[in-house]
């Protein structure tokens, strides 16, 4: 069974910074695409970032571009969310995901992930 465990969350002030890790116990392909999604409290869940382990390319929401960077370390099977200039609109919990190959219909939808971490909070005081 295919685990993803985040990690890195925590309180920060606005205009700071954190950085989110997703362990992935398997890279197989069912996850060989990893996004990272955030869920605020009575809204729906939002995507954030996706890398692929095998290429460079990336796709960011609108929200986030210039100020969150995801990255990845295929030996630790790691896929790493840089957050910086936090704004309190980006509390939530993020939750990191594996799903099949990009797909450029659906790649933003959580319904075409498999496998889910356990989520972390991120909470940004102003």
């Amino acid at each position: 069974q295919v685990q993803l465990v985040e990690s890195g969350g925590g309180l920060v002030q606005a205009g700071g910074s954190l950085i989110l890790s997703c362990v992935v116990s398997e890279r197989t392909f069912s996850t060989c695409f990893i996004a990272w999604f955030q869920q605020a409290p009575a809204k729906e869940r939002e995507f954030i970032a996706a890398i692929t382990w095998s290429r460079s390319d990336t796709n960011y929401a609108n929200s986030v571009k210039g100020r969150f960077t995801i990255s990845r370390d295929n030996a630790k099977n790691t896929v790493y969310l840089q957050m910086n200039i936090l704004k309190p609109d980006d509390t939530a919990v993020y939750y990191c995901a594996g799903g099949p190959p990009y797909s450029s219909t659906n790649y933003y939808r959580p319904n075409r992930y498999n496998y889910w971490g356990q989520g972390t909070q991120v909470t940004v005081s102003s």
